[in-house]
């Protein structure tokens, strides 16, 4: 018995360590994920609000939308969070709750281009429970305040993901 166990516990071994190996190449997809896209395109700055904000929310936002896993962003520009009165110097002020249900709010479970966006129109987001869905109706989406947002950039591709760019920030509720 000895002898038999001998020979099994070096093969587990080897196993558990190539499965360990395994994980660190599973938790990023191949590519710039959207977050990496999202910095890359900023080069213009429209959206330095947008990546302030992923980065003053829960640490489960930036760690999801690096990951793997297909998903579909609604990314607001600068202007649009700036109508509502916020740059990347007052965005950390917001509740890390509220800001983190909004930035959900924002992101869509699997990949889906335009033309899957405007077959839908009600889309559910990332955001649990009734508020979870923004509805779409020719390229305007509508959010629970019955405030609108027009996807005014389609089809941006992240090896986990697509993005598009709206015109106005859209909230799951009131502040």
């Amino acid at each position: 018995m000895f002898s038999r166990l001998s020979k099994v516990v070096p093969l587990m071994l080897v196993l558990v360590l190539l499965a360990v190996s395994a994980v660190p190449a599973l938790a990023a997809p191949p590519g710039p994920t959207i977050v990496d896209v999202a910095i890359a395109v900023n080069s213009d700055g429209q959206f330095d609000t947008l990546i302030a904000a992923v980065l003053a929310a829960d640490p489960a936002v930036v760690n999801t939308l690096s990951g793997n896993g297909q998903f579909t962003v609604f990314a607001p520009t600068d202007d649009a969070f700036a109508a509502l009165g916020l740059t990347p110097d007052n965005i950390g002020t917001l509740p890390q709750g509220f800001l983190t249900d909004v930035l959900l709010y924002h992101v869509a479970p699997g990949r889906r281009d335009s033309s899957d966006v405007l077959d839908s129109d009600r889309i559910r987001t990332l955001l649990k429970g009734k508020d979870g869905f923004l509805f779409q109706d020719g390229g305007v989406l509508t959010d629970n305040l019955d405030r609108t947002a027009n996807i005014i950039v389609t089809d941006v591709p992240a090896a986990n993901g697509i993005i598009h760019a709206i015109d106005a920030v859209v909230l799951p509720y009131a502040p």
